[in-house]
């Protein structure tokens, strides 16, 4: 196959990895067309048009974005080409999509209709070489490896298709085999803490970093700035993402961005 590298809109993606300033961004749950946002991954409710959120984010000074059609896996259903190809029309940021990756045309097809990286999840868990012939066909920074966790028996579980299967894999011992695997980026997300608003899960997030090599993204419990500097500084995390109190309008991200300057975190202004 063609290296399908050469014909991406950008394939300088790394100095928003690999630079020092963390990354704010915020994340869209995509069902039927329209952004969702529940708490604890159940009770979802609307939050808007998926493109709408996506340039307002990209104005406001977002450093990336995430769209994770959340029952694409579940409903054994492909992640919407056409919500990538709008988005890729309205936002100059990098952007990232997720949802119903099963094989390399998959993320193919979606790299060329204008994401910037792609996202797996359930798919990498049952099929782990999944990571390897990504990393191989794309790049290692074209693939970001989303976990779902959960708390259990003083454990950390993965769990798949949108939270709704538990695994019996450790979710610390996942992460290696990931990064191990061809993982850029693992973007972790804290079952317990999602859309709880209660902050993020600093002790396992510090726990992962500081073993990891490649970037974190900090996922589930924002609901203050407060907690967004603590992620930062107690995890020390490449980037955290949000998703209600952007879309509600709780946060607004140069205020945001405003405070985490203000304690010394760099950020892009």
């Amino acid at each position: 196959m063609d290296n399908p590298v050469l014909n991406y809109k950008n394939s300088d993606l790394t100095a928003s990895v690999n630079d020092l300033a963390k990354r704010i961004i915020p994340c869209l749950d995509v069902k039927d067309g329209r952004t969702v946002k529940g708490v604890n991954f159940v009770a979802l409710r609307d939050a808007g048009d998926p493109v709408e959120l996506a340039y307002q984010y990209s104005n406001q000074g977002a450093d990336e974005l995430v769209f994770l059609d959340i029952t694409a896996t579940h409903e054994r259903r492909k992640t919407m080409v056409e919500l990538v190809r709008s988005v890729a029309r309205q936002v100059n940021i990098p952007f990232t999509i997720g949802g119903g990756i099963n094989e390399i045309a998959d993320a193919d097809i979606l790299l060329n209709s204008g994401a910037d990286k792609i996202s797996i999840n359930s798919a990498a868990v049952r099929n782990p070489g999944f990571i390897d012939e990504l990393a191989l066909a794309f790049g290692k920074q074209f693939v970001v490896v989303a976990i779902d966790t959960k708390h259990i028996n003083g454990k950390n579980y993965v769990h798949l298709n949108g939270g709704r299967i538990a695994t019996e894999i450790e979710t610390e011992d996942w992460i290696k085999e990931a990064e191990a695997r061809g993982a850029g980026e693992i973007l972790l997300t804290s079952m317990d803490h999602d859309g709880t608003k209660a902050g993020f899960d600093n002790t396992l997030l510090k726990k992962v970093n500081d073993t990891m090599t490649i970037p974190l993204i900090a996922s589930g419990g924002a609901g203050t700035i407060q907690h967004f500097v603590d992620c930062f500084k107690i995890s020390n995390a490449d980037a955290a993402l949000a998703a209600s109190v952007f879309h509600y309008g709780e946060i607004l991200i140069p205020d945001l961005k405003k405070v985490l300057k203000e304690n010394n975190i760099e950020v892009r202004l």
